[in-house]
């Protein structure tokens, strides 16, 4: 029993984590206004995420605006959208192959349950490890604009809160991952694998039809006796 339940607890966390990468691709809240200094106090607070730049107004309205060119932007945005979409595309797939794999579906023959978890489990390692390096990376270079004395306060910012979401999401990939593929380990094959030695099985006795045994009791009859005569000489 606790195969499968390590199995649905795996496919569950990887599930989620497909869910939070997907939002955490989409927000716009990966940079935020740091209120800092005489930007302590201010009405308006801007946002920058990897699709759109949004302002927040205290009124509580929101202005976004997409990216209008894609090769204006800096290197380490279009490689964390790059490594975004990747994450997610193998995050569904990991989805995917694990309910196929699951002991409670019947999407994939039983023979093909343990492989479809399996690269499910591996789908959803590399998806955490993608969304991982994109998060780790933006916050890195948030964190060290943040602290260079040659940058304007007005010009800094903060970790957004998409950031966190990523982290949480890559963590719930890699446990799913990992979990998804712990359980395929104690799972024993169906059937053997080709050219593997078979049990021997005995042979089983030739027929011999009924007047085998009969003429076989009649010939005993006809045996000589310890004196070299016949039995059939006395009848």
């Amino acid at each position: 029993m606790a195969g499968p339940a390590v199995q649905l607890l795996g496919f569950s966390l990887a599930f989620l984590g497909l869910v939070g990468t997907l939002l955490t691709t989409l927000l716009p809240h990966w940079r935020r206004t740091a209120h800092v200094g005489s930007s302590l106090l201010t009405a308006v607070s801007y946002l920058k995420g990897l699709w759109m730049e949004c302002v927040w107004h205290s009124t509580g309205v929101y202005q976004c605006q997409l990216y209008r060119s894609l090769l204006a932007l800096p290197r380490d945005l279009q490689a964390a959208r790059a490594l975004m979409v990747v994450s997610c595309l193998l995050a569904a797939g990991a989805a995917g192959c694990g309910a196929a794999g699951l002991h409670c579906t019947r999407c994939a023959p039983s023979a093909a349950k343990a492989a479809c978890a399996a690269l499910g489990g591996g789908l959803s390692l590399l998806a955490g490890l993608l969304s991982l390096v994109a998060v780790a990376w933006t916050t890195h270079d948030v964190v060290q604009t943040f602290y260079s004395p040659l940058l304007p306060t007005a010009l800094k910012y903060e970790l957004g809160q998409a950031l966190y979401l990523g982290f949480a999401a890559s963590s719930l990939s890699l446990i799913g991952g990992t979990l998804l593929c712990l359980s395929c380990q104690g799972e024993a094959p169906s059937r053997p694998p080709p050219g593997a030695p078979r049990t021997p099985t005995s042979a089983a006795p030739a027929y011999r039809p009924p007047a085998a045994y009969k003429d076989h009791r009649a010939s005993s009859g006809l045996s000589a006796t310890h004196s070299g005569y016949r039995l059939n000489d006395y009848v």
